[in-house]
């Protein structure tokens, strides 16, 4: 028996559901993949607390009595626990992003609102083992920040992984600007109050968007609006102008007093700017609509259905055959599955896949490329932050006044982000499949290191009015550093346990910065302020244990800094053997796998939506009529 359906077809432009009811098309902006991204840039811009340490340092350093060792010692913890992002990736891999983003709002506002109220002298003053404590704490949600928002895009976007993370990374570089700006406004002048708005503002983020940020599945059609970079590059030109805002802003506060109202108004013309995005994710969102739309007009319906009558045999199959095996029961399926990934973990740990496939957590950490990568990254970012972290004590050192100092945060800050979006968006370029000649990221990654070197020496030699550019070079080169890592890791070890990998990437910064800045810029700071008696004045006991000395001159980070150029050096040396070791895998096409529809499973471990059958096509109806249509 035949039923003729009948045929039709709907023009476009006639549609009368191109009118978008307001309720249905604001749920499609709040639940689509462009407002998740919009959602990230601002968590993540609030979640930059760590790299305006310098500012609520002497704060920190004058209030409970600490000596420059014991002030390096609380920066290490800091670093620390910023970057050990292992416990925040582990549990991303089994709890959707929420979870991690909750987290990370709790332990934000209990770790920076202790220190505030021990810097306060709201609360006796705790030892010094504790302040590490609530430091280390406040400082690990900015890895579950990082975690919850960052991997769940570069997931959502794995053909454009350099710009995202060059984007959302060139946000949280711009961070530091952005705090110097608000508290400025709300606060005044007030190092303390800056550790109370560093408590509250990025836990408050993470909690209003924490059930927007989530990975969602790959889209069937690819090429259109919801995969398209575009929005990406507006998104870029909003943070230009937002950086360039900043910047003119930092020259003006320099030059001219500002009021109390004049600095309510900037902050108030600075939250407008943030808020941007919104516009492109709207304006992208109502494309996709109407993509929707036409694509839901363009195909056919059914010309006929066909029912067929079943047989006697067809809807009562024979028993299968006494000798077949059994199905196993779940119980046995779930151990056997079990046993596949101790084997999968543990066993091949020492047999990796080829390079872009996606390896074990095991595999990828001792992979030779990962520890390669782990050891460049030492040495890069460990000397780039040792900059950053004693950019106030080394302006202090060498005479400039306390407004330059918060000058070099902030421009240390706003170039952080040009360091982070270049690096995104050019090695991004770089790698075209269409450009003849590809340049590999490790090569890129070395001329950074490169680079960090001059800034270095700036700062050891100490040459007049040297440390702005020193400051812009060392913001540069440490912004550049991440997008080309976390990038790297994600293209040589795959995106499936990236949550994990990611985190691991980014341990390198707090062993670099104990090496680098607590062992090396430490001691000799200290050592060479014992040898000037005229720099070492009483700064009281203190949970220090001392005193608190102060060097001034040339020659207190000279020796610190000669030997952190040499170690960044000995880094480009190394991040070359990667680039040797990688460079016909970056020659090929790394993301053809995602076009093509040849990885079969995701990188996330679900298949993309072009490989899942419909669900309507996994069980058919318990009839005894099979639908079929022609």
């Amino acid at each position: 028996m035949v039923f003729d359906a009948g045929t039709g077809s709907a023009s476009p432009s006639r549609n009368p559901l191109r009118i978008i009811p307001t309720a249905a098309f604001a749920k499609q902006v709040a639940t689509g993949r462009w407002f998740t991204v919009f959602a990230s840039l601002l968590i993540l811009t609030a979640s930059g607390a760590t790299y305006i340490f310098s500012i609520y340092s002497r704060a920190l350093k004058e209030s409970l009595g600490y000596d420059q060792k014991t002030l390096n010692t609380v920066s290490f913890f800091k670093d620390l626990g910023a970057n050990l992002g292992v416990f925040s990736g582990l549990i991303n891999e089994v709890t959707p992003p929420w979870v991690v983003l909750a987290i990370g709002a709790a332990m934000n506002l209990f770790g920076y609102l202790m220190v505030y109220l021990a810097v306060a002298g709201k609360t006796s003053t705790p030892p010094v083992w504790l302040v590490c404590l609530y430091v280390f704490v406040g400082a690990n949600s900015q890895s579950f920040a990082n975690t919850g928002a960052l991997v769940t895009c570069v997931k959502n976007f794995p053909e454009g992984r350099g710009v995202v993370l060059g984007i959302l990374k060139g946000f949280v570089g711009l961070s530091g600007a952005v705090y110097t700006q608000l508290y400025l406004a709300f606060y005044g002048d007030d190092a303390k109050s800056l550790i109370l708005l560093i408590a509250w503002l990025p836990a408050a983020m993470s909690v209003v968007f924490v059930h927007t940020v989530r990975i969602l599945p790959y889209p069937r059609r690819r090429g259109g609006y919801e995969t398209s970079s575009d929005p990406f590059f507006c998104f870029l030109y909003i943070s230009i102008g937002l950086a360039c805002y900043l910047l003119v802003m930092i020259v003006v506060q320099r030059q001219f007093e500002f009021s109390p109202t004049a600095y309510s108004c900037s902050a108030a013309a600075l939250l407008i700017i943030l808020c941007l995005p919104l516009c492109v994710v709207i304006k992208y969102e109502y494309k996709i609509h109407c993509e929707r739309l036409d694509l839901a007009a363009a195909e056919p319906p059914p010309s006929a259905i066909t029912v067929v009558q079943l047989t006697e045999t067809e809807k009562h199959p024979p028993p299968p055959p006494p000798n077949s095996s059994p199905s196993p029961s779940p119980a046995t399926a779930a151990e056997v599955e079990k046993g596949n990934c101790l084997h999968n973990c543990f066993g091949n740990m020492f047999r990796p896949p080829a390079r872009g496939d996606d390896y074990t957590i095991m595999q990828a950490l001792v992979s030779i490329d990962m520890i390669v990568l782990f050891i460049a990254t030492i040495c890069g970012v460990g000397g780039t932050l040792t900059a950053i972290d004693n950019m106030g004590q080394i302006g202090q050192s060498l005479g400039y006044p306390s407004k330059s100092i918060n000058t070099f945060v902030s421009l240390i800050s706003i170039w952080n982000y040009a360091g982070r979006v270049t690096a995104g968006f050019a090695s991004e370029a770089l790698l075209d499949r269409r450009r003849r000649r590809r340049i590999p990221r490790p090569l890129v990654l070395t001329a950074v290191l490169l680079l960090a070197c001059a800034g270095h020496l700036l700062i050891a030699f100490g040459v007049s009015n040297s440390l702005y550019a020193a400051s812009v070079i060392i913001g540069f080169c440490f912004g550049a550093q991440w997008p080309l890592v976390f990038a790297i890791i994600s293209e040589l070890f795959g995106l499936k346990y990236y949550s994990t990998l990611y985190n691991f990437g980014g341990m390198a910064s707090p062993v670099g910065s104990y090496v680098l800045n607590v062992l090396v810029a430490g001691r000799l700071y200290d050592k060479e302020a014992e040898r000037h008696p005229a720099a070492a004045a009483g700064g009281g006991g203190g949970g220090g244990g001392g005193r608190d000395r102060v060097c001034v001159g040339v020659d207190c980070f000279k020796r610190s800094f000669l030997v952190i150029t040499a170690a960044t050096a000995f880094g480009a040396l190394v991040s070359l053997v990667l680039v040797w070791r990688t460079w016909g895998f970056y020659k090929g096409d790394i993301y053809a796998r995602f076009r093509d529809g040849g990885a079969g499973a995701g990188d996330d471990g679900r298949l993309p939506v072009d490989h899942q059958r419909p669900a309507a096509a996994e069980e058919e109806e318990p009839t005894a009529v099979n639908v079929r249509r022609e």
